[in-house]
Protein backbone atom coordinates (compact mmCIF):
# COMPACT_ATOMS: atom_id res chain seq x y z
CA UNK A 1 0.00 0.00 0.00
CA UNK A 2 1.01 3.39 -0.68
CA UNK A 3 1.62 5.85 1.96
CA UNK A 4 0.21 9.83 1.24
CA UNK A 5 2.92 11.92 2.89
CA UNK A 6 1.24 15.31 4.01
CA UNK A 7 3.84 17.94 3.50
CA UNK A 8 4.32 20.39 6.87
CA UNK A 9 3.44 23.97 6.99
CA UNK A 10 6.65 26.21 6.18
CA UNK A 11 7.47 28.31 8.99
CA UNK A 12 6.39 31.92 8.48
CA UNK A 13 9.69 34.04 8.23
CA UNK A 14 9.67 37.85 8.32
CA UNK A 15 7.00 40.43 9.61
CA UNK A 16 3.51 40.98 8.33
CA UNK A 17 2.75 44.15 7.40
CA UNK A 18 0.78 44.78 10.71
CA UNK A 19 3.97 44.36 12.71
CA UNK A 20 5.81 46.61 10.05
CA UNK A 21 3.26 49.40 10.72
CA UNK A 22 3.42 48.68 15.07
CA UNK A 23 7.05 49.27 14.68
CA UNK A 24 6.96 52.07 12.67
CA UNK A 25 4.70 54.22 14.51
CA UNK A 26 6.41 52.86 17.64
CA UNK A 27 9.55 54.61 16.18
CA UNK A 28 7.99 57.63 15.15
CA UNK A 29 6.34 58.16 18.76
CA UNK A 30 10.07 58.39 20.21
CA UNK A 31 11.51 60.34 17.50
CA UNK A 32 8.33 62.88 17.81
CA UNK A 33 9.19 62.84 21.68
CA UNK A 34 13.06 62.10 21.84
CA UNK A 35 14.14 64.93 19.26
CA UNK A 36 13.05 68.31 21.31
CA UNK A 37 15.10 67.00 24.26
CA UNK A 38 17.93 65.95 22.63
CA UNK A 39 18.57 69.55 20.92
CA UNK A 40 17.59 71.11 24.26
CA UNK A 41 20.59 68.93 25.82
CA UNK A 42 22.51 69.89 22.73
CA UNK A 43 22.11 73.79 23.33
CA UNK A 44 22.75 73.63 26.87
CA UNK A 45 25.96 71.87 25.80
CA UNK A 46 27.38 74.09 23.49
CA UNK A 47 26.72 77.41 26.31
CA UNK A 48 30.03 76.21 27.25
CA UNK A 49 30.91 78.11 24.33
CA UNK A 50 29.80 81.56 25.30
CA UNK A 51 31.21 80.67 29.00
CA UNK A 52 34.79 79.91 27.78
CA UNK A 53 34.80 82.60 25.35
CA UNK A 54 33.34 85.28 28.21
CA UNK A 55 35.97 83.64 31.30
CA UNK A 56 38.90 84.39 28.81
CA UNK A 57 37.99 88.09 28.09
CA UNK A 58 37.43 88.30 31.79
CA UNK A 59 41.01 87.51 32.30
CA UNK A 60 41.79 89.76 29.68
CA UNK A 61 40.31 92.26 30.70
CA UNK A 62 42.39 91.83 34.66
CA UNK A 63 45.31 91.64 33.05
CA UNK A 64 45.29 95.22 31.17
CA UNK A 65 43.48 96.29 34.63
CA UNK A 66 46.64 95.53 36.16
CA UNK A 67 48.15 97.75 33.92
CA UNK A 68 46.19 100.73 33.10
CA UNK A 69 43.60 102.59 34.69
CA UNK A 70 40.93 101.55 33.16
CA UNK A 71 39.10 98.34 31.35
CA UNK A 72 39.85 98.09 28.12
CA UNK A 73 36.86 99.07 25.82
CA UNK A 74 37.11 97.33 22.98
CA UNK A 75 37.77 93.41 22.25
CA UNK A 76 40.20 94.29 19.66
CA UNK A 77 42.70 95.95 22.40
CA UNK A 78 42.63 92.90 24.49
CA UNK A 79 43.38 90.63 21.37
CA UNK A 80 39.96 89.07 21.68
CA UNK A 81 38.17 87.35 18.63
CA UNK A 82 34.50 89.19 18.45
CA UNK A 83 32.91 85.62 18.03
CA UNK A 84 33.43 82.37 20.16
CA UNK A 85 35.92 79.72 19.69
CA UNK A 86 33.29 77.24 17.64
CA UNK A 87 31.21 80.67 16.27
CA UNK A 88 28.10 80.11 18.81
CA UNK A 89 28.18 83.35 20.05
CA UNK A 90 29.10 86.97 19.00
CA UNK A 91 30.67 88.87 21.66
CA UNK A 92 30.29 92.70 22.49
CA UNK A 93 31.62 94.89 25.77
CA UNK A 94 29.79 97.33 26.95
CA UNK A 95 29.38 100.09 29.99
CA UNK A 96 33.22 100.05 29.90
CA UNK A 97 34.55 102.61 32.61
CA UNK A 98 37.56 102.27 35.03
CA UNK A 99 35.77 100.10 37.54
CA UNK A 100 33.20 98.12 35.59
CA UNK A 101 32.24 96.61 31.90
CA UNK A 102 29.76 94.53 30.73
CA UNK A 103 30.27 91.34 28.40
CA UNK A 104 27.59 90.14 26.57
CA UNK A 105 27.39 87.17 24.05
CA UNK A 106 24.75 87.11 21.80
CA UNK A 107 23.54 83.66 20.16
CA UNK A 108 24.47 84.12 16.06
CA UNK A 109 21.70 84.05 13.70
CA UNK A 110 20.90 81.15 11.61
CA UNK A 111 22.73 78.97 14.05
CA UNK A 112 20.51 76.63 16.48
CA UNK A 113 21.55 78.61 19.43
CA UNK A 114 18.96 80.85 18.46
CA UNK A 115 16.45 78.00 19.83
CA UNK A 116 17.75 77.94 23.04
CA UNK A 117 14.51 79.37 25.00
CA UNK A 118 15.77 82.09 27.91
CA UNK A 119 19.53 82.05 27.02
CA UNK A 120 20.63 83.24 23.71
CA UNK A 121 21.87 86.43 25.45
CA UNK A 122 24.15 86.03 28.19
CA UNK A 123 25.31 89.08 30.09
CA UNK A 124 28.06 88.88 32.53
CA UNK A 125 28.90 92.34 34.17
CA UNK A 126 32.16 92.84 35.96
CA UNK A 127 32.02 95.57 38.84
CA UNK A 128 35.25 96.06 40.77
CA UNK A 129 36.92 92.41 39.39
CA UNK A 130 33.53 90.63 40.87
CA UNK A 131 31.49 89.39 37.74
CA UNK A 132 27.51 89.12 38.11
CA UNK A 133 26.05 86.63 35.16
CA UNK A 134 22.69 86.99 33.90
CA UNK A 135 20.41 84.86 33.86
CA UNK A 136 21.73 82.64 36.56
CA UNK A 137 20.08 79.62 34.97
CA UNK A 138 21.90 79.67 31.76
CA UNK A 139 25.52 79.89 33.34
CA UNK A 140 25.40 76.44 34.45
CA UNK A 141 28.04 74.01 33.16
Amino acid sequence: MCQTVIPRPQARRGLTLIELMITLAIVGILAATAGPSLMQQIRQGRRSDALDATASIQQAQERWRANNTTYASTLASLSAASTSKDGYYTLALSAVSATAYTLTASAVAGKSQTGDTGCTSLVVTVSNGVPTPTPTTCWRR
